[in-house]
């Protein structure tokens, strides 16, 4: 990757500023913020590697999908749209999701590699199934397949 995600961002938010994308704009404003934090952070160095960079955007995204749908359980549907729409921009992020076919073969592979054979080394898969699937697939899909998987 050319550029990193930091400065990626930041240029999109020029572009966004240029085209008058409000709902754009305040989503890659976010980014911003959520990037500037973590690299100002005790320990961080001024650093920000792709790799928290997608944890970040990853926590973002599931934020705003709560969001939403809280907005939408209290009849706010307008709100719960513009969180969605956030969500959208920030997802272009991430790496494409993986399907729940795709998700499940991933794990299947993952079960083989450690030798889990039972719900008592759910964590050994969980463990690496959680850093090797970052971005590319949430938490709890990962944890309901896997408990499919091994049960």
């Amino acid at each position: 990757m050319a550029t990193n995600l930091f400065d990626k961002v930041s240029e999109d938010i020029r572009a966004a500023m240029l085209a008058r994308e409000k709902v754009r704009l305040e989503a890659l404003r976010g980014i911003k913020k959520e990037f500037l934090e973590a690299k100002t952070a005790k320990g961080a160095n001024g650093e920000l590697s792709d790799d928290t960079a997608m944890k970040i955007l990853v926590k973002m995204v599931k934020q705003r999908k709560e969001s939403a749908a809280i907005y939408a359980a209290n009849s706010r549907q307008e709100l719960a749209d513009n969180e969605l729409a956030e969500a959208a921009v920030i997802e272009e992020y991430l790496p494409r999701q993986l399907s729940a076919d795709e998700l499940k073969e991933e794990l299947r592979a993952i079960i083989a590699e450690t030798g889990a054979e039972s719900m008592a080394q759910m964590g050994k898969v969980m463990g690496v199934a959680s850093k090797r699937l970052a971005g590319r697939a949430e938490g709890k899909a990962i944890n309901a397949a896997v408990k499919e998987l091994l049960s």
